[in-house]
Parts: C-alpha cells; sequence; structure tokens
C-alpha cells in the first residue's frame, strides 16, 4: 500500500496538497486500484463513501477521491457537523463492470484500508455501491455506515439526501423567482439515479414542467410515467429552462456548458459541479443564481452522522435535513451583503468553522 501524509508544517496552499492522508493499493484480492483520501479530522473522523466508477486511469480515479474528500470536508462543516471529510474510489477501466466474486473481493480490499485507518475515516455508500456492499465490508472493519435494514442498519441514504434538495431547491426558487412556486416552472433533470428519480416524482407531483436526461436508456419509461420530456444526457444543459437540476456524476458545468445554460438558477445533488472553481463567477456573470453542491447534497451525510452514528430518529433527522433550505438562504443571503458568489460564502462559513476563517 503506498500511503501521503502531511503534517501541519508541509500541508501548505503553496505545496497544493491539504490532505492529511491518502492511501492507494492494488487490491491484493480484486486486482483493482482503490484510494481512500482523508481530507480533514479537523472537527472529528472523516465521513465520505465509497465510490465504484469507471475512469481512463487509476490517477483519474485517485484524482476523483481527492476532489471528494475535500469536498465533504466543506460539505460536514457548513452543515454543523462534528465530522470531517473523506472518500474512497475503487477504479474501474472503461467499459469495466464490477460484479460477482469480484465484487466481494473489491470490498474487502477496501474494508481491510479502513480498518487500518483506525477509524480516523468511515466509510458509505455512494455512486455505483449499495447498502449491500456496506455489510461485506463490515465483515472486516467496524468503520462503515449504511448497513441494510435488514441487518439492523439504517439503508442508503437517497430519500433524506433527495429531500435535502428539495429543501435546497424550494429556496432557490425562492431568491431566483420571489413570490413564484414550484407549479409551472420550467425544470430540467439530468441524471434520474435514486436521488434524482426521487426529485423528478416530487417535482412532477407538484406541477413543475419536467425536462429529464440519463444515460441509462431504461429511465425513459420513468420520464413517461411522470409526463416529463426526455432529451440526450448532452442536450440537457442547453434545454431552455427556469432551473437546471445535475443530478448525475460531477464535473458537468465546464466553460462550455455554463456558456451554453439557457436558466436562471442551478441547484442540485451531484457533487463536484464544476469543473473549475471559477466556474461560480462565470455563473454569476451571466446572472445565475447557484447553489453550492456540497450544501445543497448534505441530506445523506446528515442522515449517516445522526442516525447511524448518534441514534437519532428517522423524523428527527429529516427535521435537520429539511433545513438545509435555511442554510443556503443564510448563504445567499451573506453572498448578497457582500458582494460575492454562493460557493464563496460556503466557503467562507466552512473556514469559520474550521478554525481558518
Amino acid at each position: 500500500m503506498t500511503t501521503l501524509e502531511a503534517s501541519p508544517v508541509t500541508r501548505t496552499e503553496r505545496s497544493g496538497f491539504d490532505h492529511e492522508h491518502v492511501a492507494l493499493e492494488c487490491g491484493p484480492r480484486s486486482g483493482l486500484p482503490i484510494t481512500v483520501a482523508v481530507h480533514s479530522t479537523r472537527l472529528g473522523p472523516a465521513l465520505g463513501g465509497c465510490r465504484v466508477w469507471q475512469y481512463p486511469d487509476w490517477q483519474s480515479g485517485m484524482e476523483d477521491a481527492l476532489r471528494l474528500s475535500a469536498a465533504m470536508t466543506l460539505k460536514c462543516a457548513v452543515a454543523g457537523l462534528d465530522t470531517g471529510g473523506g472518500k474512497s474510489v475503487i477504479t474501474l477501466a472503461p467499459g469495466e463492470v464490477l460484479d460477482g466474486d469480484r465484487r466481494r473481493a473489491a470490498m474487502l480490499d477496501l474494508a481491510d484500508i479502513v480498518d487500518v485507518l483506525g477509524g480516523s475515516y468511515r466509510t458509505a455508500e455512494d455512486v455505483g455501491t449499495s447498502a449491500a456492499d456496506m455489510q461485506i465490508v463490515r465483515e472486516r472493519t467496524a468503520h462503515v455506515f449504511g448497513l441494510p435494514t435488514a441487518s439492523g442498519g439504517i439503508g442508503e441514504p437517497a430519500e433524506p439526501t433527495a429531500v435535502g434538495v428539495y429543501s435546497a431547491l424550494r429556496a432557490t426558487v425562492d431568491r431566483a423567482f420571489p413570490g413564484s412556486g414550484l407549479a409551472g416552472l420550467r425544470i430540467t433533470i439530468s441524471g434520474l439515479g435514486q436521488v434524482g428519480s426521487r426529485l423528478a416524482r416530487t417535482l412532477a407531483a407538484e406541477g413543475a414542467v419536467l425536462t429529464v436526461s440519463d444515460i441509462d436508456g431504461g429511465k425513459l419509461a420513468l420520464a413517461q410515467e411522470i409526463g416529463a420530456r426526455w432529451v440526450r444526457p448532452e442536450d440537457a444543459p442547453a434545454v431552455p429552462a427556469d432551473v437546471f437540476v445535475p443530478a448525475g456524476v460531477g464535473g458537468v458545468l465546464t466553460d462550455e456548458v455554463i456558456d451554453g445554460l439557457d436558466c436562471r438558477a442551478v441547484v442540485g445533488p451531484a457533487n463536484n459541479q464544476l469543473v473549475r472553481p471559477d466556474g461560480a463567477d462565470r455563473l454569476a456573470a451571466r446572472g445565475i443564481l447557484w447553489a453550492p453542491d456540497f450544501v445543497a447534497n448534505a441530506g445523506g451525510a446528515l442522515f449517516a452522522i445522526l442516525a447511524d452514528g448518534e441514534n437519532r430518529g428517522y423524523d428527527e433527522v429529516l427535521a435537520r435535513v429539511n433545513l438545509i433550505g435555511s442554510t443556503l438562504g443564510e448563504l445567499f443571503d451573506r453572498a448578497e451583503r457582500a458582494g460575492i458568489t454562493p460557493l464563496a460564502a460556503a466557503h467562507a462559513a466552512a473556514d469559520e468553522r474550521l478554525g481558518r476563517g
């Protein structure tokens, strides 16, 4: 196992490396590159799910783990959790599928890396993994959240995440379209996974005019069921809409995509939506209100920590998740007062909690 560690002396902006610990291993059972990145434990042990995804190479998978873990630090700080940020990524080659015995092997490989960290990082379900996968991880380490409900766990976080994104969307609509409700609002959802599909059903029930897309053509059935227009994923950002909802994988908001957006607001559950941080300035310059992704999608982290880590009841957890909209509204206020972007306001709020302000 290769590990990269940084002391407080060397973790500087000049070095460009501010993670506390990064472990990279070729899983001895699965033969797959596995990265576990611990960005910060300043507020408490790090939390971050395990992502199984296809990348061009192992370096790209490691880089994604670094980005996602840093975003988790921001997410937990702004959400008021006494939790740090981490992430794990199991890298697949393009076109590679992980199933059967090899999937089990990969989860056991991940578990061994997590266990060596001694609780400084707790993993959970993420894109490409499930509560059933976390049950396998649990065979070799106690540092895992989100076990199946049949095993006494809290299950997967899709529903709380969707509730939180809905709260964030309402706050964003209230700011971008004062006095407007969701009925009749044109909303494009790009990505109909577990969170995106839940959000689509909720918004359709409220009378929003939906356009949807997904890389899985089988999701067309859901579009037909809820009366939504179907478009190709590459066409979704440019569809004329009031709100664009990135609900797939990250990196959707490139300069080209931002310049082609035909909407007034962007808010959604996808992580790391901006390819570059200055994308927030580019959006603002076009008059597009962007809700920082790590604020909008914090419902899953709140669910994991409060329900699994602190044994809070489901209703209590959902009440906390529903406050995401209020948190976002406060950040919008802060941004307006200071003449900065919502992203800069969110970073400032996180820095204050992390003692970096």
